[in-house]
């Protein structure tokens, strides 16, 4: 919220409960559409040396092979909740790509975003999110904007090639 704070960028606090780590479920938990709610997946290229983090709606699934296409690397991963843990410094469920801003990762944001007025987004701990509005959070976050989400009944896998 600091940063969003420092920016000038406006936001509103939504509040559910800790327990919730699906941001399918967070979207249920706020009364606000799936397709609002973004999730912060961590994902990590070969040979890269920093993982890439991606938001794209909730109630859709990361196609790696659109993201290494859109990365222009040949192949990505998903890492394991451990992991991605032990890389943010943040709980699952809680991963934000702005508490994150400064260890200048990559992210990814699906496109699908620019035709929204404000996404919804973690505030870096479960709990807590932010209605941020779009156009003001990708300059912040200095997003790259790609199509990453799979067609219907694809996606997810742990890694492809591009």
């Amino acid at each position: 919220m600091r940063i969003l704070e420092q920016a000038k960028v406006p936001y509103e606090v939504l509040t559910y409960p800790d327990t919730l780590r699906d941001a399918s479920e967070v979207a249920e938990a706020i009364g606000l559409p799936y397709w609002m709610v973004y999730k912060t997946l961590v994902t990590q290229a070969e040979g890269a040396p920093k993982p890439f983090l991606v938001m794209l709606p909730s109630d859709q699934q990361l196609d790696l092979k659109k993201l290494a296409r859109s990365a222009n690397v040949k192949k990505v991963r998903m890492v394991k909740h451990k992991e991605a843990e032990e890389l943010t410094g943040l709980k699952v469920g809680g991963i934000s790509g702005l508490m994150l801003r400064d260890k200048n990762w990559t992210l990814f944001l699906d496109k699908a975003a620019t035709e929204l007025e404000h996404i919804v987004l973690s505030a870096g701990q479960r709990g807590l999110q932010l209605r941020v509005p779009v156009v003001p959070l990708l300059n912040l976050l200095r997003a790259r904007l790609a199509e990453v989400c799979a067609d219907e009944g694809e996606g997810e896998d742990d890694e492809a090639d591009a």
